[in-house]
């Protein structure tokens, strides 16, 4: 796929544009979004991932073997599993920011400054695995083998989060891990909230607030995250371009999701099941396209396939999981 700089220059324009927007619409207007305005919110920026994707279909500059609809396949397909590992890893924000006791007035800032640093360690990240790729076609393999453990961890994961529940064990909280602790230990800081401010001065000494520490807590789960997501959505496209727009459209509108699912997520029993097979999935489709390319096998997987075992599987896991939180409901009752 032939992606001009003009045309990278455009894209990165609007696109933060649209960042600014969200940014300068909140800080205005600290509050807890309502149902309806987080819908709408949704609405347009997934209705605008839809509309690029079209858009690649009808404008993009395809290569000798590739049409500029298996191009808008790769966005779709890539922009529904990072939309899908977004959705799981908001299970680690609600924990993170119940646990910190942040305000609901302020957590729509600590959640747009988690996504904006997701989008800077997912850039950085983005830019290295494009590298890599170009000059290491065996990297394939490493990717899969990586997605493949990941895999197998995030079910092994929710296997023994089910067992803890079962038992009632409390969970630890990813946030609260070694590095936090010694942050929090050798900068100076206060216990309360001052609105979203990071720092404040008492007593003519500056010392930092919890939502400072919120942050570098998001920060560092969003950089574990990273390390998940982009191997994910490269064993679907090879195209850097594709791979940051997939990225920056599943991150837009996750804050508006936080608050638009709330106790839905915690019916959504599977998903962390259905992630596991996605990633091991895209593992074998790495593993195969690497095989490939070094002609030990004479087939690869179409896009069109990796769409439909997608949804298919997101579809399967979304019903499962609220089937068995409503049977666990009416036993309950």
């Amino acid at each position: 796929m032939h992606v001009t700089p003009l045309a990278w220059a455009i894209t990165m324009v609007i696109l933060i544009g649209f960042l600014a927007f969200d940014i300068i619409h909140m800080m205005r207007n600290p509050h807890e979004p309502t149902l309806k305005e987080c819908g709408k919110f949704l609405t347009f920026y997934i209705s605008l991932a839809l509309l690029f994707g079209v858009g690649i279909g009808l404008f993009a500059h395809p290569v000798v073997d590739k049409t500029s609809w298996d191009y808008s396949i790769e966005f779709i397909t890539g922009f529904l599993t990072e939309y899908s590992l977004s959705i799981d890893n908001l299970f680690i924000f609600i924990i993170l920011l119940s646990s910190m006791q942040v305000p609901r007035v302020y957590q729509q800032y600590a959640l747009m400054c988690g996504i904006v640093l997701a989008l800077v360690f997912r850039g950085i990240f983005i830019a290295l695995g494009a590298a890599i790729i170009n000059n290491f076609a065996a990297a394939f393999f490493v990717f899969g083998a990586f997605l493949l453990y990941t895999g197998v961890k995030l079910f092994l994961d929710w296997r023994k989060e089910n067992a803890a529940e079962e038992s009632g064990e409390d969970e630890p909280v990813e946030g609260d891990n070694v590095f936090m602790r010694w942050v929090k230990r050798v900068v100076p800081s206060t216990e309360e909230y001052h609105e979203t401010h990071m720092s404040v001065k008492i007593d003519g000494k500056r010392v930092v607030t919890p939502m400072f520490f919120v942050v570098v807590a998001l920060g560092s789960i969003d950089l574990m995250f990273a390390l998940d997501s982009i191997p994910a959505i490269f064993g679907l496209t090879q195209e850097p371009y594709l791979v940051f727009t997939a990225n920056f459209f599943a991150l837009m509108g996750l804050r508006q999701l936080y608050f638009l699912l709330g106790g839905l997520l915690e019916k959504l029993v599977y998903l962390s099941v259905g992630l596991s097979f996605i990633l091991c999935f895209i593992a074998f489709k790495l593993v195969l396209h690497a095989l490939h390319h070094y002609d030990i096998v004479h087939w690869e997987m179409p896009n069109l396939l990796s769409l439909a075992v997608i949804i298919v599987t997101l579809t399967i896991t979304a019903v499962a999981s609220l089937s068995k939180s409503r049977r666990d409901e009416q036993a309950q009752a």
